[in-house]
């Protein structure tokens, strides 16, 4: 049972990395909206096709530029393991405090290499309702279709590997259970 608090800070430099990178997904983007002819090919034939992927990427990656920047300045802490619970920081979808009582396990989802801890609860409800904005309400409500639970916490933006985040994670949660 831990007596203090543990804080993770969200790591700026990986933020600054992937605010670059969606930077750079916008310009394509933007190119790709206004001289699609310049993009044929034997594979993509179509200019609206094109325009309609830059048009995309203009939106989805300029909304990702603006959630790094705002992160970028965030001075609070990426992720919290208290005795309260969770609070987590670290993402577009995270929903604050993820209290004990309501966890009933964690389980690691790995897509493409990326190991997601997906928290589970017996009230997913209370954490869905949560949701600050539309985007954050689909996005966590396609996580519970998909994987059972509308929580989850990677360690990208956080200053922690993903293992020992997961350790400090299940330690927790299983000194909780003997409680």
């Amino acid at each position: 049972m831990m007596n203090q608090s543990i804080e993770i800070p969200l790591n700026k430099a990986k933020i600054t990395l992937f605010l670059v990178g969606a930077v750079a997904f916008v310009f394509t983007g933007v190119f790709f909206a206004i001289e699609p002819a310049i993009f044929i090919s034997p594979i993509l034939r179509s200019e609206e096709l094109i325009r309609i992927a830059g048009v995309a990427a203009v939106l989805f990656f300029g909304l990702g530029a603006v959630y790094m920047l705002r992160k970028l300045f965030d001075k609070k802490v990426g992720l919290t393991i208290s005795e309260e619970g969770i609070i987590d920081n670290s993402s577009a979808v995270s929903v604050g405090l993820i209290e004990w009582q309501d966890i009933t396990g964690v389980e690691t989802l790995e897509i493409a290499s990326n190991k997601i801890l997906l928290v589970h609860t017996n009230n997913p409800e209370k954490y869905m309702e949560r949701a600050t904005n539309m985007f954050s309400r689909k996005a966590i409500q396609a996580n519970h279709r998909m994987y059972g639970t509308p929580l989850s916490i990677t360690a990208n933006s956080l200053q922690i590997k993903y293992k020992e985040l997961e350790r400090l994670v299940c330690e927790e949660l299983e000194n909780r259970k003997v409680l």
